[in-house]
């Protein structure tokens, strides 16, 4: 068989996947998701997001954060990080968040979206924040450092000129501008 009519019966076998999966049926979602950990790629994490996002029993919630830890390629970070950073999945935000700390894929690219994400949410948000922060391997670019280090800046800035902040969230905060200040050793 040509390579391309692999290509061509692989598309239309995750189509059928993603079909099922989309039903909402728990017992679809858990079928089509040990199927696509064999036959998926990076395009079936957006519509696995979506599913989850619009609600499924407990079950299956805790098999789509499963699939999503156990990813192991590079190149689904950005597909990930654009559902993180976008407020449609906001109801989700803290249950993807230990996706990716479970992860065994490197974020440290995206320092500056995880300080972004801790200063402008809930002490919850914050906290998962801290712990993606922490997993990260490094080396970091010096202006990721320096872009994050601004953020946290202007919010303790806020903070102390407002103090409307929830006070352990701000202690959150403080402790991630700790940990990016401790990155500066390992600047690329």
């Amino acid at each position: 068989m040509a390579s391309a009519e692999r290509a061509d019966e692989s598309r239309t076998k995750i189509k059928s996947i993603l079909k099922d999966i989309n039903t909402g049926d728990e017992k679809k979602i858990i079928e089509g998701l040990k199927a696509l950990k064999v036959n998926g790629d990076d395009n079936v994490i957006v519509p696995i997001i979506d599913v989850w996002n619009k609600g499924v029993s407990p079950t299956a919630e805790q098999e789509i954060i499963t699939f999503l830890g156990d990813i192991k390629s590079t190149t689904s970070v950005q597909s990930i990080m654009d559902v993180l950073l976008s407020k449609e999945y906001n109801k989700i935000h803290i249950q993807l968040l230990t996706t990716i700390w479970n992860s065994k894929v490197d974020y440290s690219e995206y320092i500056v979206d995880f300080v972004s994400l801790a200063v402008q949410y809930d002490f919850l948000v914050a906290l998962e924040c801290l712990t993606v922060i922490e997993n990260m391997d490094g080396p970091f670019e010096e202006h990721h450092l320096l872009d994050a280090e601004i953020i946290l800046r202007e919010f303790a800035e806020k903070h102390n000129e407002e103090k409307t902040e929830d006070e352990k969230k701000v202690q959150m905060i403080l402790d991630i501008s700790k940990l990016v200040k401790s990155f500066d050793d390992q600047v690329l």
